[in-house]
């Protein structure tokens, strides 16, 4: 095993590429970065400056802050939209510390939003963002007006739904794959499986993904986040959520079960659920304009 896994590397090693190479391509304007716990953190803030309670959105596993894009455009004209690559992800890069566990993610969000004089918000999240979105809304009540969970994680995962990448990520022995090569097509065919249709996924879409997974600490860090951010039963902790909250979900989910998003809408009491039955996992990226409608109509007075 060790002879084969070293050819693979041999063969299909794609060296880190640093972050002033991903910039121009993937920091244009008007992203920032801002410094949090001597992190560099790569983000967005659009739309109007005066907007008190902003939109945070809080990509999942893998992406980054341009899979809200099609939903900032139309919400940036009315709405203040914060948007940013979390720690592990895009030009982002690793947490110092290499601790991935929720609580510091967590914490993570608090310090980032107070470094930006965020005083209450609209905390929005897909897949593992929807996971830091609720459990921010929880530490910082003070924080959260409302919440929006897309396709997000909370409930025990069943890993035999992952992508193969994801679950190549959670072998030991195999997990030196990850951390050296990135095959494309490991890439190409996770994103055929987060959405719902298929035919949407595109070579730029792909590119996208492959070369922020290159980011220099980008795959280390994925290999730690599936050995310590584990979905422990979380039943009490989401009963516990009392903010107007929407949950948004694609039929087509093959990574989060249609079934969580019914578990939410029970046990989050001032809770809407919305189901859009041609999408996948990412509904907000494969179709923004369908799914943004069903966000603002959550928001309107």
């Amino acid at each position: 095993m060790k002879k084969y896994i070293t050819a693979l590397v041999a063969a299909f090693w794609a060296p880190d590429r640093s972050i002033d190479s991903l910039k121009p391509r993937w920091a244009s304007p008007p992203s920032k970065f801002v410094t949090i716990d001597d992190l560099s953190v790569h983000f967005r803030d659009e739309g109007p400056s005066d907007d008190s309670h902003p939109l945070v959105l809080i990509h999942g596993t893998s992406a980054s802050l341009h899979t809200w894009e099609g939903w900032v455009g139309t919400l940036k004209r009315k709405r203040r939209v914060v948007s940013l690559d979390l720690p592990g992800f895009g030009l982002t890069g690793p947490f110092l510390d290499d601790d991935y566990r929720i609580e510091h993610y967590t914490r993570f969000m608090g310090d980032f939003l107070d470094q930006l004089g965020v005083k209450h918000a609209v905390l929005v999240g897909n897949s593992v963002g929807g996971w830091i979105a609720w459990e921010t809304a929880l530490a910082r009540p003070d924080l959260a007006d409302r919440l929006v969970l897309i396709d997000s994680r909370g409930y025990p995962v069943d890993t035999k739904s992952l992508p193969i990448g994801f679950r190549i990520a959670q072998i030991p022995i195999l997990r030196s794959l990850i951390r050296h090569i990135p095959p494309r097509t490991f890439i190409e065919k996770s994103l055929i499986k987060v959405y719902g249709d298929p035919g949407k996924v595109t070579s730029d879409l792909v590119d996208r993904y492959y070369e922020l997974a290159l980011r220099a600490g980008n795959r280390r860090a994925l290999t730690l986040r599936f050995q310590q951010l584990v979905c422990a039963i979380a039943l009490d902790r989401i009963k516990t959520i009392a903010i107007p909250t929407l949950i948004l979900w694609g039929r087509l989910d093959q990574l989060v079960s249609l079934s969580d998003a019914e578990r939410f809408h029970q046990d989050i009491s001032a809770s809407r659920l919305v189901i859009f039955d041609k999408l996948g996992h990412v509904p907000h990226e494969e179709d923004p304009a369908k799914s943004v409608k069903a966000l603002e109509a959550f928001l309107s007075p």
